[in-house]
């Protein structure tokens, strides 16, 4: 890639060698050297510009994936005319990038480039939406680990620019003591004590779906709490519990969008939305070939 891919990659806080690898494998996935097509019908010099323009408004994401897909297949002879920002909101017709290179190159690269940048600016697209769903309450929109095998560390920053916040990257990142762990510990008291003893220093967020047991894990020293599939009520007396000892709340299950400001006004630090990685539908967007 070129410094300037690998500099926009760094900056986005994205592996370059991690994205390098994903772009080699969905390249080749493709065959996108041997684009049939391509150089059936493009002469093997023709260079061309390409717009890749929105056709629906969004946020947009993957901007400097889709810049570094393009700088494998063509070898860093590619060259970027205009590119927005990831994290900038599109109307629908706004252009996101245009880029000038070999046409067989650029054309057997499409679709690799805009599954992800359409997949990435989905995923930032709906965390907006949620992120506007609870402006003013002083709630945040947070992810979870259901994403695409591979595609972590890129739908959690598709996240972030939509406005949102990560939960853990991984399972050693930090504790959630589940209703699982409690069964095999054999209490939700219990199931704490072990993480607290095993792990001192990893902060321990623990599920709870009674207030009751918000109210043991508090005095049993949680860092935070997951409130799962309360009402409303539960969710405020659950706030106050918490609150009070200085424990953050997490808001979880049944979450929709119509319900999200209710929720937060409740006083939860967080909601948790697994459907912005597993469930969000991808921002239409389509590489238009400039004439001539």
């Amino acid at each position: 890639m070129t410094p300037a891919s690998l500099s926009r990659l760094k900056q986005a806080g994205l592996d370059p060698m991690s994205v390098e690898t994903l772009a080699r494998a969905a390249l080749r996935e493709d065959e996108a050297a041997y684009d049939v097509t391509s150089r059936a019908t493009v002469p093997a010099e023709a260079v061309g510009t390409g717009d890749l323009r929105a056709r629906r408004a969004g946020t947009v994401a993957g901007v400097a994936v889709a810049i570094a897909v393009l700088d494998v297949a063509t070898s860093g002879t590619a060259e970027v005319l205009h590119a927005v920002a990831d994290g900038d909101r599109l109307a629908a017709g706004d252009v996101a990038l245009t880029v000038k290179a070999g046409l067989r190159e650029l054309l057997g690269a499409e679709r690799t480039m805009l599954n992800l940048l359409c997949h990435l600016s989905g995923v930032a697209t709906l965390t907006a939406e949620w992120v506007s769903a609870v402006e003013g309450t002083g709630a945040h929109i947070r992810d979870t680990r259901k994403t695409t095998p591979g595609m972590r560390a890129l739908e959690k920053w598709a996240v972030r620019c939509g406005g949102g916040v990560n939960h853990r990257m991984s399972l050693s990142d930090a504790a959630l003591v589940k209703d699982n762990h409690v069964v095999a510990a054999g209490g939700v008291e219990e199931a704490f004590a072990l993480v607290r003893k095993h792990f001192p220093d990893v902060p321990v967020e623990v599920e709870c779906d009674t207030v009751e047991q918000v109210r043991r894990v508090v005095a049993a020293g949680a860092d935070l709490v997951l409130l799962d599939n309360m009402s409303l009520d539960q969710l405020r007396e659950s706030v106050a519990v918490c609150r009070g000892a200085g424990v953050r709340t997490e808001a979880s299950g049944g979450l929709t969008l119509d319900t999200a400001h209710a929720v937060a006004s409740t006083g939860v630090d967080f909601l948790a939305i697994g459907a912005l990685t597993h469930s969000a539908p991808v921002l239409d967007l389509g590489l238009d070939l400039r004439e001539g």
